[in-house]
């Protein structure tokens, strides 16, 4: 009788979150059924099992593996589970309709309902992201958001037999973020989208489109997608459409990665931002110091200070706003300086470019724009302007609009490399990994002997900010010293020049 209990359950939750109506049980039944290979139900005697639908999920798909309804396999899981979900969501016409109609009573109200939806049928997976480890961290760039990733689950040695066997070379959807992936099924080694609903936002008589990412870094961290499959471009439309959405949504920001390799993000083959109702530490910074635009006197402009290098503008008029950062943004490509190794060309490969993030704030447009190079050197293979050698046993990764903004994503392997370096701090001969080595043995230099673990914790946690400040500071293109300072400086001044 479990899993009837469980089918059960599952409506009863779904109805109680309204993403169906009690006239829609039996028809979402009979669909779940098919899906798990059940031909009969005792609708008289069931009792409903009580538990969150994430919950409830995991125990259809233990039922489907246990019955040889699918193998026991990541990905065949994933699609079960993403199919099962979709049986309980409106086609995406109804979704958009409901969002607008939502949006009609406020923007928060259109975004409340939709981010509660993409919770409610599991599409943010909300069970796996509560195991992410969050907190965060003081430094003198104010409170970073220190995240380690744990959301994502390891394939197992089957799964990725499988993807080495299939080979597959289709080409849809071209990306994972392609508007395509509404509704498609998923396959061996390309994710499950079935229960997957997006939203339709125009931008510059474009079509755009909204949705949320299943692995939620912050509240209501979403993405914000081209229709069309095209590389990621810093120009003057990017400002414009980035100004034209926090118009739209004025409780949220929105911000790009940048459009060249290393200072880019992961996915540079599909224009798209990242969006949501979060503050970061670098939205809170002070200003460094202010300074006017000739040619636009009426915009208040200022640096930041802030690990990176970062211009905030801010005005009433996003239209002034827009063509003050075109302008910053042509200066900026063009712009050399050797003695703090910015040299703007090689060849006809561009190296600088602009990470930008927009917002709406005590009645004003806000643009900031975070000057990025990306130039290799020998002694700096993977970027000048990259987290350095030093903290890569920290962090090695791209630093993303995400970590230009104060929020660590940090890979897996350091939650348990973390606890050996705790445990050393604490006097016990455990297995630091050899590259973590240096730090444990200064930190245990500078602090001496702990009290306990909620001590070794707390120094832990905030040494592990600071390395991310660290990372940070060798990301930024005028360091915050006398010499970055004077050289930011003189870029200011070619703006007016």
């Amino acid at each position: 009788m479990s899993i009837f209990n469980d089918l059960a359950g599952l409506i009863e939750q779904a109805k109680t979150v309204h993403l169906i109506e009690p006239q829609d049980e039996v028809y979402v039944r009979n669909q779940v059924m098919d899906l798990l290979d059940i031909k009969s139900f005792p609708v008289e005697s069931v009792s409903a099992t009580e538990d969150t639908i994430p919950n409830i999920l995991e125990k259809l798909i233990d039922y489907a593996t246990d019955h040889d309804v699918i193998e026991d396999i990541f990905d065949d899981k994933e699609i079960l589970s993403a199919k099962i979900m979709n049986c309980f969501i409106a086609r995406p016409s109804v979704v958009n309709d409901i969002f607008s109609a939502k949006y009609n009573e406020s923007p928060e109200a259109a975004t409340d309902y939709f981010y509660q939806l993409s919770k409610n049928s599991n599409y943010i997976q909300m069970n796996r992201i509560a195991n992410n480890v969050h907190y965060k961290a003081d430094t003198t760039y104010g409170e970073l958001d220190i995240t380690i990733n744990l959301s994502k689950p390891e394939k197992d040695p089957e799964q990725i037999k499988r993807e080495r066997e299939m080979k597959q070379s289709l080409d849809y959807p071209k990306c994972v973020l392609c508007r395509e992936n509404e509704g498609y099924i998923g396959r061996i080694g390309y994710p499950a989208r079935a229960n997957h609903r997006v939203i339709k936002v125009p931008l510059l008589n474009e079509n755009w489109y909204l949705q949320y990412s299943p692995y939620v870094y912050y509240n209501e961290h979403s993405i914000v997608l081209c229709e069309e499959h095209r590389d990621m471009k810093i120009d003057k439309q990017t400002f414009d459409r980035l100004l034209s959405f926090v118009d739209q949504f004025p409780h949220y920001f929105i911000g790009s990665n940048a459009d060249l390799p290393i200072v880019g993000g992961s996915i540079l083959s599909h224009d798209h931002y990242q969006a949501g109702r979060y503050t970061f530490a670098m939205t809170e910074a002070d200003d460094e110091f202010s300074f006017t635009l000739k040619d636009f006197p009426n915009v208040t402009a200022s640096t930041l200070n802030w690990p990176m290098s970062v211009i905030r503008l801010r005005h009433e008029d996003k239209d002034l706003l827009v063509n003050a950062a075109d302008h910053i943004l042509h200066k900026w490509q063009q712009y050399g300086d050797e003695t703090v190794e910015i040299i703007p060309l090689t060849g006809d490969t561009p190296h600088n470019t602009i990470t930008p993030i927009a917002r709406f704030r005590d009645g004003l447009f806000e643009l900031d724009l975070v000057l990025r190079n990306n130039r290799t050197t020998e002694e700096y293979p993977m970027g000048i302007f990259h987290p350095h050698e030093d903290v890569h046993h920290i962090k090695k990764e791209n630093i993303g609009l995400i970590e230009v903004m104060g929020l660590a994503v940090l890979p897996a392997r350091l939650k348990e490399e973390l606890e050996d370096i705790q445990a050393f701090l604490l006097g016990d001969t455990s297995n630091v990994a050899e590259y973590h080595i240096d730090w444990a043995k200064q930190m245990k230099n500078d602090y001496g002997t702990l009290s306990g673990p909620k001590e070794a914790e707390a120094v832990l946690q905030k040494e592990l900010g600071s390395k991310f400040a660290r990372v940070l500071e060798d990301a930024g293109v005028f360091k915050q010293n006398t010499v970055g300072q004077e050289a930011f400086k003189r870029f200011i001044n070619a703006l007016n020049n």
